[in-house]
């Protein structure tokens, strides 16, 4: 028998060519990068506003540690509080490295695009000075917010200046803002946030969802499966309260994930589909958390992570 016979004959009895120490593209996958452990298929942020009520930045920064976090991602307030009281944010972002956590994304550009050209340009040098915060602490990513885009906002307009957003970041700070979608702005669904991404036709444009305001907004989880996984900054993540109403939800109702009503390990299993490499970060803004030990809260929020991924089996 000559071998392209013989390695057929295997095929035929249920062999494949790697039993004979050949490999092709179809019989060899790459095996898959896993975190917490194996765990996950993503790493786990925590957001700071999980913890809010922690002393200090580097209070949070130590929780995120101990509690065993892959990422931190901190608000632009915390950095500046943080420098102004003396504090280095690049020998900050160097500690998380060297404690083997990083920072995927720092919140926000807050009023990064208002509602005409004359406030855009106003706006640019607070915005340049939350972006290089944000490149000093070490992000890749940092939340363009439209909170000021206007309730007839044009998104024509709203995309040139995310295109542009986008060039002073990458080009000037080694950082990619990313659109934010939020129930309470005028820009509040994931459509909405795409159709701005999509029209700033820029190859680095991208959005952050969020389960809680993917659901609140009432523009539902569907759309996420049809979208591409590098579309995604990061994502945020977090639950809906059982026994209330959907248009009563506000931000400090967030509960841990699997203690509430949405459909966490369907959306989990889509956000898998899509291809998606970032973070899974947990942001929650409920008072009675930030009245308990915020190491526990920090520890029992990843848990709960891990075990919905477990449960949707990704």
């Amino acid at each position: 028998m000559d071998r392209r016979k013989f390695i057929a004959s295997g095929a035929a009895l249920g062999l494949t060519t790697t039993a004979f120490g050949y490999s092709s593209e179809k019989s060899v996958k790459a095996k898959e990068k896993r975190f917490q452990n194996g765990r996950s298929p993503w790493p786990i942020c925590l957001d700071t506003a999980t913890i809010r009520t922690a002393k200090s930045l580097e209070e949070k920064v130590d929780i995120a540690i101990k509690a065993g976090y892959d990422a931190i991602e901190p608000w632009d307030g915390e950095l500046a509080e943080y420098e102004k009281s003396g504090g280095n944010l690049k020998e900050l972002g160097k500690k998380i490295k060297d404690n083997g956590l990083f920072v995927p994304s720092m919140i926000g550009l807050w009023g990064c695009i208002p509602e005409n050209e004359e406030a855009f340009q106003k706006s640019l040098p607070e915005t340049r000075n939350r972006m290089r915060m944000a490149s000093e602490v070490g992000c890749k990513y940092v939340q363009a917010i439209p909170n000021k885009v206007g309730d007839n906002y044009d998104t024509r307009f709203v995309s040139s200046c995310y295109k542009r957003l986008l060039d002073i970041g990458i080009n000037e700070y080694n950082v990619i803002p990313a659109i934010v979608f939020v129930e309470m702005f005028p820009l509040k669904t994931m459509g909405q946030a795409t159709a701005v991404a999509l029209d700033a036709s820029h190859p680095q444009a991208c959005i952050i969802p969020d389960v809680f305001h993917m659901y609140i907004s009432k523009g539902g989880f569907d759309g996420l499966k049809s979208l591409r996984g590098d579309m995604f900054a990061i994502f945020q993540f977090n639950d809906a309260p059982k026994g209330m109403s959907i248009d009563e939800m506000k931000d400090k109702d967030r509960v841990y994930p699997g203690d509430g009503i949405l459909p966490l390990p369907q959306i989990l299993k889509d956000l898998k589909s899509t291809g998606f490499k970032g973070c899974v970060s947990l942001e929650l803004y409920n008072p009675e958390y930030h009245k308990q030990d915020l190491l526990e809260v920090a520890k029992t929020g990843l848990e709960k992570t891990l075990q919905t991924i477990e449960k949707a089996g990704v």
